[in-house]
C-alpha cells in the first residue's frame, strides 16, 4: 500500500473539507466564548452548529440550502416543544410518539430529509428533560437558534467562494473508486489468485461505484453553474464525470475466463506483467482522482505508452514461442485482453489531455445529452406520498414504528433511578444513530458503536489522566472532531472512537474532574441503547432482506434486457440514439448495484432469514456477468454491417428471448411457446469455418512474426464478437434456470398453442 497516496486521497477528499468546516464552525465560537468565560452558559450555540452541519449532505446547492433552512426551523421547533413539555411526563411520551413517527417517516423523501429527521430526534433527546437548557429557557432557545443559523451562513459563504469544489471532489472520488476497482481486477492475473474472493470484492466495489455515481449525478447534473454556464471549469468537470462513466464500462468489459487463462499462460510470467501494468494504470487513475479533489493539474506518473509497448513485446515473444493450431483460440483471448487494456490506456491518456485543454476548446465541449434524464427522480414533497406510506406494507413506516418503540423504551429505562444514569439523553441519541431500516445495518452499526465507544473511552481516559495542559487538550479535541466528522460516512468505528474522545474532552472543559462519571455513563448508556436497538430491530416489525429480493431481481432482469436491446440497436443501426443507450446502461448498473447491495446485507441477517441464499447468490453473479458481457459487446466501434459473417439478427432474437423468459418468470407472467423457440434459434454464422481454415494454415505454413500492437486480425474480432454473444446467451440461460428454481410454481408458465 502506498501510504503517501492514501494520505493525499484523505486530505483532498470532500469528507475532510466538510469535517474541517464543521469543526472550525464549532471550535472557533467555543474558544471565543471560553475566553470571555461564557462557554458553559452558551454551550448550546456550538452544539446547534454541529447538529445543522451534520445534516449537510452532498448535492446541488439549492437542495443543500433548502435542507439546512429546514433543519434550522425543525431543530428550533423541536427544542421549543420539548422544553415546554419537559415537566409533563405523560405528554413527553406522546411527544416521543409524534416526533418519532413523523421525523422517521420524512425519510421517504430522500437521504437529505432522512438526515434532517434523524438529527431532529437527536435534538429531542437533548431537550427532552432539560439537561442542557438551563434555567433561562428563552435565552437557551435563542442561543440554540443562533448556533444553528451560524452554520447556514458559513455554508452560504463557502458555497459562494468555491462553487465547484464539491463537484470536483465527488468526481475525483469516482476516479479513486475506479482505481480500486482496477486494482482488484489486476489481482485476477496474479499467481494463485483466489477467484471467489476477488469476484466478491468486484461486486462490493460495483456497489460503491453505483452509489457514488448516483450521488455525483445529482450534484453535477442539477448544479446550474455546471450545466448552464460555459466556463472552463464547468465544462471540464462535466466532461470528466462523463468520461468516468464511460471508463467504468470499459473496466467492466475486462471480464474473462480467468481460470482458463491461468491454466494456459500462468507459467509464462506474462500474466504477472499484465497484473503489474494494471496496477500502474490504477495508480494513474488515483493520481487523476486526487488532482480533481485538490483542484490541481494532473501529470502522468509513468510513461504508460512505453510500459504498454513492453507488454506487447512480451506478448509477441510468447506468441512466437508457443502459438500452435491447438492454442490459437487461447492466444485470441489474450490478444483481446490486450485490446481492452489498450482501450483503458487510451482513455486515461485522453483524460490527462482534458486537464491541459485551453479555455476556448473547453467552452466548445458539448455532449448533446439531456442531463435531466440521467438523474434519479426524488419523491416530491406532498402529503399523498406520505399518506401512501402509512401502511405496514411500507418499509419506511415499519422503520418509523421501530424507532418510536425504541425511543419509548430507551426513555423509560433512563428514568429508572436505581441505574443512576447521569446522561440519559445519550441513550436516545445512540438509538437514533444505530437504528437503520435494514436489520443487518443496525446490527453492524450496533457492534461498531459499542467497540468504538469502549476503545474511545479508554483512550480519552488515558489522555485526561496523563495530560493536563489546556492547549494540548484543545488541539487533541479539534483533531478528534475533524477525524470523527471525516470518518462518519465510511468508517463508523473510527468515527465513534474519535467522537467519544472529543465528547470526553468537551465535558472535561465544561466540568473538570468529572471523567469517572462520564466514563461510566457513556459505556452504560451505549450498552443499554445497543441492547434495546437489537431487541426492537429483531422483534418489532422487522424487514428482512430476502423480502426485497424478488422485486430487485425483476428490475435487474428487465434493465439487462433493455440494456442488451439498446446495445444491439446501437450496434446494428447507424442512426441509433446514443442517449437512449446511455440511459439504459445507467439503469442496468443501478439495478445491478441495488440487487448486489441487498444480497450483501442479507448475509448479515439471521440464518433463518437467509432464504434461498445460494440461488440468490447465483442470480447476483449471473446478473453481474450479463451486464459485464453486454458492456464488452457495446465497446465495438464498428457496426454490424462490418461483420457479415455473424448472424446478428438471430443472436438478437435468441438472447432477447432468453432474457425475456427470465423477466416473465420472475414477474409470474405466462409466456408463449414461440419465445422458447426463439431462445433456441441457431444463428447462421461462418466464424467456425474461418477458424478451422486459420488453424489449417498454421499447421501447413510457418507463422509470420508480425509485431504491430495496433493490428488485430479480423478473425480475432469475429471470434471475440461471437464468443461474447455466446457468453451472454449461456449466462442468461443459467440465470433463467436459477429463476425457475427460485419460483418452482412458475416452471410451467408456457401458453400452449
Amino acid at each position: 500500500m502506498n501510504y503517501a497516496t492514501q494520505l493525499r486521497k484523505f486530505t483532498t477528499s470532500q469528507y475532510i473539507y466538510s469535517a474541517i468546516r464543521i469543526s472550525l464552525a464549532i471550535v472557533v465560537p467555543s474558544i471565543i466564548l471560553a475566553y470571555f468565560g461564557l462557554l458553559k452558559e452558551y454551550f448550546l450555540f456550538p452544539l446547534a452548529t454541529s447538529f445543522v452541519g451534520l445534516t449537510d449532505q452532498p448535492g446541488p446547492f439549492i437542495r443543500r440550502r433548502n435542507a439546512l433552512i429546514l433543519a434550522v426551523i425543525s431543530f428550533f421547533f423541536v427544542a421549543l416543544v420539548a422544553s415546554f413539555l419537559k415537566s409533563f411526563p405523560v405528554l413527553i411520551y406522546l411527544e416521543i410518539i409524534f416526533f418519532g413517527m413523523f421525523f422517521s417517516m420524512i425519510g421517504i423523501y430522500g437521504q437529505r430529509l432522512a438526515a434532517v429527521g434523524s438529527l431532529s430526534l437527536v435534538v429531542l433527546g437533548i431537550f427532552i428533560d432539560g439537561h442542557l437548557s438551563g434555567e433561562n429557557l428563552f435565552q437557551s432557545l435563542l442561543t440554540f437558534l443562533a448556533g444553528a443559523i451560524l452554520y447556514l451562513l458559513i455554508f452560504l459563504i463557502v458555497s459562494k467562494i468555491q462553487p465547484y469544489k464539491l463537484a470536483g471532489q465527488m468526481i475525483g472520488e469516482n476516479y479513486l473508486e475506479l482505481a480500486d476497482y482496477l486494482t482488484i481486477k489486476s489481482k485476477f492475473y496474479q499467481p494463485n489468485a483466489d477467484f471467489e474472493l476477488l469476484h466478491s470484492q468486484v461486486i462490493s466495489q460495483q456497489i460503491k461505484i453505483k452509489n457514488l455515481q448516483e450521488e455525483t449525478r445529482e450534484t453535477v447534473f442539477k448544479t446550474r453553474k455546471i450545466v448552464n454556464e460555459s466556463t472552463t471549469t464547468s465544462r471540464l468537470l462535466m466532461l470528466m464525470f462523463l468520461n468516468s462513466i464511460d471508463l467504468h464500462e470499459k473496466l467492466m468489459t475486462s471480464e474473462s475466463d480467468y481460470r482458463k487463462i491461468q491454466e494456459s499462460f500462468g507459467d509464462s510470467g506474462f500474466l504477472t506483467s499484465i497484473s503489474v501494468y494494471l496496477s500502474k494504470i490504477s495508480e494513474e487513475l488515483s493520481n487523476i482522482g486526487i488532482a480533481l479533489q485538490g483542484s490541481t493539474k494532473a501529470k502522468p506518473i509513468y510513461k504508460i505508452d512505453q510500459e504498454l509497448s513492453e507488454i506487447f513485446e512480451q506478448y509477441f515473444d510468447l506468441r512466437s514461442l508457443r502459438l500452435s493450431a491447438e492454442n490459437l483460440e487461447d492466444f485470441m483471448i489474450l490478444r483481446l485482453i490486450l485490446v481492452r487494456i489498450t482501450d483503458i490506456t487510451d482513455e486515461i491518456k485522453t483524460i490527462y489531455k482534458v486537464f491541459t485543454q485551453d479555455k476556448k476548446l473547453a467552452k466548445s465541449l458539448s455532449t448533446g445529452l439531456d442531463y435531466r434524464k440521467f438523474v434519479t427522480a426524488e419523491e416530491k414533497i406532498n402529503f399523498k406520498v406520505l399518506r401512501n406510506n402509512l401502511s405496514l406494507k411500507s418499509s419506511h413506516f415499519r422503520h418509523s414504528v421501530r424507532i418510536t418503540v425504541a425511543l419509548l423504551i430507551g426513555y423509560a429505562i433512563s428514568k429508572l433511578s436505581f441505574l443512576g444514569i447521569g446522561h440519559s439523553y445519550w441513550i436516545l441519541i445512540t438509538l437514533v444513530a444505530i437504528m437503520k431500516p435494514a436489520y443487518s445495518t443496525t446490527k453492524h452499526r450496533n457492534l461498531l458503536r459499542l467497540y468504538g465507544t469502549v476503545v474511545g473511552a479508554v483512550v480519552a481516559y488515558l489522555i485526561l489522566y496523563f495530560i493536563d495542559n489546556s492547549s494540548v487538550l484543545l488541539a487533541i479535541l479539534l483533531f478528534s472532531m475533524i477525524l470523527c466528522f471525516s470518518f462518519l460516512k465510511a468508517r463508523y468505528f473510527w468515527a465513534v472512537l474519535f467522537m467519544t474522545i472529543y465528547i470526553f474532552l468537551t465535558f472535561n472543559f465544561l466540568n473538570p474532574g468529572n471523567v469517572n462519571l462520564i466514563f461510566k455513563d457513556r459505556i452504560l448508556d451505549t450498552a443499554i441503547a445497543g441492547l434495546v436497538a437489537f431487541a426492537v430491530s429483531y422483534f418489532v416489525l422487522p424487514v428482512w432482506e430476502h423480502s426485497q429480493n424478488l422485486v430487485l431481481m425483476q428490475k435487474t432482469a428487465k434493465s439487462n434486457l433493455n440494456y442488451f436491446q439498446a446495445a444491439m440497436d446501437f450496434f446494428q443501426n447507424e442512426n441509433a440514439n446514443i442517449q437512449d443507450f446511455k440511459l439504459k446502461r445507467k439503469d442496468a448498473i443501478i439495478d445491478l448495484g441495488n440487487l448486489s447491495d441487498n444480497f450483501q446485507r442479507m448475509i448479515s441477517d439471521p440464518k433463518n432469514q437467509q432464504k434461498k441464499m445460494e440461488l440468490v447468490h447465483q442470480f447476483v453473479n449471473t446478473a453481474h456477468l450479463i451486464t459485464a458481457y453486454i458492456a464488452s459487446f457495446s465497446q465495438y466501434s464498428k457496426k454490424a454491417k462490418d461483420y457479415p459473417e455473424i448472424d446478428f439478427a438471430s443472436w438478437n432474437r435468441k438472447i432477447s428471448a432468453e432474457l425475456l423468459r427470465t423477466a416473465l418468470i420472475l414477474n409470474q407472467k405466462k409466456y408463449h411457446r414461440d419465445i422458447v423457440a426463439e431462445s433456441r434459434l441457431k444463428p447462421e454464422d461462418s466464424v467456425e469455418k474461418l477458424l478451422e481454415k486459420r488453424k489449417k494454415e498454421i499447421l501447413e505454413n510457418e507463422i509470420s512474426d508480425r509485431r504491430d500492437p495496433n493490428r488485430i486480425t479480423r478473425l480475432t474480432e469475429l471470434k471475440n464478437l461471437r464468443e461474447i454473444l455466446e457468453l451472454i446467451y449461456d449466462v442468461a440461460k443459467e440465470q433463467r434456470k436459477c429463476a425457475e428454481k427460485l419460483e418452482p410454481e412458475n416452471q410451467s408458465t408456457i401458453v400452449k398453442q
